[in-house]
């Protein structure tokens, strides 16, 4: 989550706990967990993460999440048409494509970034998790990337 909250600008250790997990942490003696030193309490990265919740807070952010699962359902539904495909899914503003069988890392990326898009496929996913600024033909322009990498594989 600390990547998140600073809208991925700056590194931020984050930890989400329950109640009994804090309290039970709380009770220990000093330094029983001491996790992330390396990125809490960084006053920048703070700032970040506090400029980026109330941009989001201030903004109807859930209707933008439901147009961008709009666009991205409709510009990817081809790649299910696609032999080396096994599933299409659009959660929120994430859309996914499962590929039958891992791609090669290497030359699907390079296939993408000659498309003119960057999208880091990770095992047999190509996902997308666009930023909520993103416009429609951006979202098209990314799903026709990866229709047109995969169509060629």
């Amino acid at each position: 989550v600390g990547k998140a909250l600073t809208g991925g600008y700056l590194s931020l250790g984050a930890t989400l706990v329950n109640t009994d997990i804090a309290q039970t942490i709380s009770q220990g003696k000093p330094g029983v967990f001491m996790h992330g030193p390396t990125f809490m309490a960084n006053p920048l990265a703070c700032a970040a993460a506090n400029a980026s919740i109330a941009l989001l807070l201030s903004s109807d952010w859930q209707s933008k999440v439901s147009l961008i699962q709009h666009w991205l359902n409709n510009a990817l539904q081809k790649c299910a048409t696609l032999d080396n495909v096994a599933d299409v899914r659009v959660l929120g503003a994430i859309g996914v494509v499962e590929c039958k069988q891992a791609p090669d890392m290497r030359q699907i990326q390079q296939a993408l970034v000659d498309q003119g898009v960057w999208i880091r496929p990770f095992g047999k996913l190509i996902y997308l998790m666009p930023p909520f600024i993103i416009n429609q033909t951006d979202t098209e322009a990314l799903c026709e990337a990866i229709y047109a990498v995969l169509s060629t594989c």
